[in-house]
């Protein structure tokens, strides 16, 4: 296995290792447990925004109204 640390921006960078194949093509990665679940949330977000895309955006003040009717502001 190669082992590399890779920069994901500026503040963020992890490790990974990949396992490669007897000519030494990468096959597969290994990144740490936390960033796997932090790319499935970001996954996630990614999904729900694209789900929402064509709703009709709604004003601050509308929002607070909203959270306010549910008890959460």
């Amino acid at each position: 296995m190669a082992s590399v640390k890779r920069k994901i921006s500026p503040s963020q960078s992890f490790d990974q290792q990949f396992v490669v194949d007897q000519e030494g093509r990468r096959q597969a990665v290994i990144i740490p447990l936390k960033e796997y679940q932090r790319l499935l949330e970001d996954l996630h977000d990614f999904a729900v925004v694209a789900e929402r895309r064509d709703e009709e955006p709604i004003s601050l003040e509308e929002m607070k109204r909203r959270l306010g009717a549910d008890g959460l502001a």
